[in-house]
């Protein structure tokens, strides 16, 4: 990577000492274009004594790198704490610890920044997720893949430092990374600001994960719920997100939870039709999962036990986001830019990856 030319940028990095940093930091080193003026690594799992580990730092961004560590208090906290410490730059690009910046990396975003207005506060990147070319993909690999039709995902985003101080940065109340991108992006567009796809183009490959990883995926129910609250009733269209697989969820709990009562007060006849819902109500789920997969052992075994154990936890953690959210206040928009659109006029979004 060049030395730093055009419009000066800093890149943040939220990690949990993840292999795959490595492997971003390389590819940001080796990009064509003009580089960082400031690396900040923020480690949000510090040692006992509170410091960072110590990480693997490519030799061509170690004088303009800067590790910090985090409190554990999620990547919306990380990434706050890694644009207030990367110091007097006009834009802010935000990476995943598991992507891989393109080759030509640096020019495209160089291209971008330059074609960006005074009103645009972030220019998202084209997010590629390779998937095998020898099968098909998992459950697990098709839901990353989503992430290459996500709106405004920090994955790869750059932010104007100027964005982050009119939105106060991200909201620390998501501390997963669920929700805490999208939750920005309406903040600024609430503002005035404007929101655009880049030519850049980055990888992100699809990470290692267990069985298990469906089911806890299912905790960013509660995350939902805070976007309503913060939000409204219509913030999905506005962020361009589904509502997904929820009421079903919810019915099949109901549907289950029936049938247990039923049977446990004496009404087998209610409890049976109840548990006949529940049953179809999960294999209908499981067999959507099976069908567009490999259909191996092993993923069709994960997807049957999961398949019972995901719409409880959603359940659950929905009804968790109820509780502990029900006093939140609608959010505060950004303040607008200095070139505002005119009054009850909401700038147009760009898709990420539109031409």
């Amino acid at each position: 990577m060049n030395a730093p030319a055009g419009s000066p940028y800093a890149v943040v990095v939220p990690t949990v000492g993840r292999p795959q940093l490595r492997a971003c930091l390389e590819a940001l080193a080796d990009t064509r274009g003009p580089g960082p003026a400031r690396v900040v690594v923020v480690h949000d799992r510090p040692g006992p004594d509170g410091a960072p580990p110590p990480l693997e730092i490519p030799d061509r961004l170690r004088s303009r790198t800067l590790v910090v560590a985090g409190a554990a208090r999620g990547p919306a906290a990380a990434r706050n704490l890694g644009w207030r410490a990367a110091g007097a730059v006009p834009w802010v690009v935000f990476l995943d610890d598991d992507v891989v910046p393109g080759p030509d990396w640096g020019e495209e975003l160089a291209r971008d920044l330059a074609a960006a207005g005074p009103g645009t506060a972030a220019v998202s990147a084209r997010i590629e997720v390779p998937l095998p070319a020898d099968r098909r993909p998992t459950d697990w690999e098709r839901c990353t893949a989503g992430l290459a039709t996500a709106r405004w995902i920090t994955a790869d985003m750059a932010v104007r430092t100027e964005a982050l101080r009119a939105a106060d940065g991200f909201d620390e109340r998501f501390h997963r990374a669920f929700r805490e991108d999208a939750d920005l992006a309406l903040r600024l567009l609430g503002g005035g600001w404007g929101l655009v796809g880049g030519t850049r183009r980055t990888r992100h490959p699809v990470r290692p994960a267990d069985r298990w990883v469906s089911v806890r995926a299912q905790a960013g129910n509660a995350d939902d719920v805070l976007m309503h609250r913060l939000h409204g009733a219509g913030w999905r269209a506005r962020a361009g997100e589904r509502l997904g697989r929820r009421p079903g969820h919810l019915a099949v709990t109901a549907a289950g939870c029936a049938a247990v009562a039923g049977a446990l007060l004496g009404h087998r006849r209610a409890a049976g039709w109840c548990a006949a819902a529940w049953l179809a109500g999960t294999v209908e789920f499981a067999a959507a999962r099976i069908l567009p997969g490999p259909r191996d052992r092993s993923e069709i075994l994960t997807m049957a036990v999961t398949s019972v154990l995901v719409p409880p936890a959603a359940t659950w953690h929905w009804l968790r986001g109820l509780a502990a959210h029900r006093r939140v206040a609608p959010a505060r928009q950004a303040a607008p830019p200095a070139h505002a659109a005119p009054a009850g006029r909401e700038p147009a979004a760009t898709p990420a990856g539109a031409a």
